[in-house]
């Protein structure tokens, strides 16, 4: 199925989840994370503010801070992401398409120095390739980073399929988490 379409039935089915669907979808994904030897071993994660029902992260960032973690978000730099450190929900502000981004006076931490993304998508297939809003601001930020083991996606079951036909720029993800397995590509 070509992207675009693939991109537009995701959005749509995503659209249709009520808001009790997102919770207890979210709740199972970061259970199942928390749980993994990824996250326990991470000390820096960088985490993704939902939009459009996607899986909601705001529990992972209470836990990670808890835990002691360092959390970062990111803040669209041109035609990339930066990432910045976060101490709080209250460091966040609306950035760049209505998204959540770090304040001004946080602390900019280079992508080398992260231990684990966790990244949003529309689609991901068994092979770990991730199709997105079609902006091309992770894979053009994170492409030197893949295959490393720090690439995390997080998305609900119907939005892992088979196989998505991808391009030399797509950034393929490390693990994948739905609300019933993991699958590491």
């Amino acid at each position: 199925m070509p992207k675009r379409l693939l991109r537009r039935l995701m959005l749509a089915k995503r659209r249709a989840l009520t808001p009790a669907e997102v919770a207890g979808h979210s709740l199972r994904i970061l259970q199942s994370f928390i749980a993994s030897a990824e996250f326990a071993q991470a000390g820096t994660l960088a985490l993704y503010a939902p939009i459009h029902n996607e899986v909601d992260t705001a529990a992972l960032q209470c836990q990670s801070l808890l835990a002691g973690k360092q959390v970062l978000y990111p803040l669209v730099d041109g035609s990339t992401l930066t990432f910045k450190v976060i101490r709080a929900a209250s460091d966040l502000t609306n950035g760049a398409f209505g998204i959540l981004e770090p304040r001004e006076h946080t602390v900019l931490l280079p992508p080398e120095r992260i231990d684990l993304f966790v990244i949003p998508g529309v689609a991901f297939d068994l092979a770990g390739r991730r199709i997105g809003y079609g902006k091309g601001f992770y894979d053009r930020t994170l492409h030197a980073l893949e295959g490393r083991g720090r690439l995390v996606g997080f998305c609900y079951d119907f939005q892992l399929v088979d196989e998505i036909v991808g391009e030399p720029h797509d950034v393929t993800m490390d693990l994948i988490f739905t609300e019933t397995r993991m699958v590491r590509p």
